[in-house]
């Protein structure tokens, strides 16, 4: 497959080159809009360093990797955090979306086809060494349960190794 010519226009990244299509199909990246493919940061960052897309910016100018990561943690301070788990989970098979209305970093889908299922967790990163409060804890916790997920908590340390714990309601 060639690869996908995408633009950057204002903090959007889309496409309309048909390939886009068959790639969300088969993999889902990318969110399917009226008549173009859009791509979170995450998945533009991993496109681009799987050679899978190009990018340019309004002026026809290409963007380089490190333009993304400029401009991405410009956009969102925990990006350098979460974009290793992002890689992590995606690499391992897993579908990766974000997931601000859950008021957490990911939606995570098992490798069944995602819009068949529905995501098995809300994915949290954590820097090492820093601290949550039990009530963000509880209240993240708290919207996995009662959205029929579990809670993946993401701990990134400083050589961006990843520990993964799940955390499920129990009713006593």
């Amino acid at each position: 497959m060639k690869k996908i010519q995408t633009t950057l226009i204002a903090n959007q990244i889309t496409t309309t080159d048909s390939d886009a299509y068959t790639l969300l199909e088969k993999s889902n990246f990318g969110t399917k809009l009226p008549n173009k493919i859009s791509y979170s940061p995450h998945e533009t960052l991993y496109l681009l360093q799987t050679n899978k897309i190009t990018i340019q910016n309004f002026q026809n100018k290409p963007l380089t990797e490190p333009d993304c990561i400029k401009k991405f943690t410009s956009q969102n301070k925990n990006f350098t955090i979460q974009y290793p788990v992002f890689k992590d989970l995606t690499e391992k098979g897993y579908s990766v979306k974000t997931a601000l209305k859950f008021g957490t970093d990911f939606r995570v889908y098992t490798k069944t086809k995602p819009k068949t299922t529905h995501a098995k967790w809300l994915c949290q990163t954590i820097q090492e060494n820093t601290k949550i409060t039990p009530q963000t804890f509880s209240a993240k916790n708290r919207v996995a349960n009662s959205t029929n997920k579990d809670l993946l908590l993401a701990i990134v340390d400083n050589e961006n190794k990843i520990t993964y714990y799940t955390c499920s309601w129990t009713q006593p």
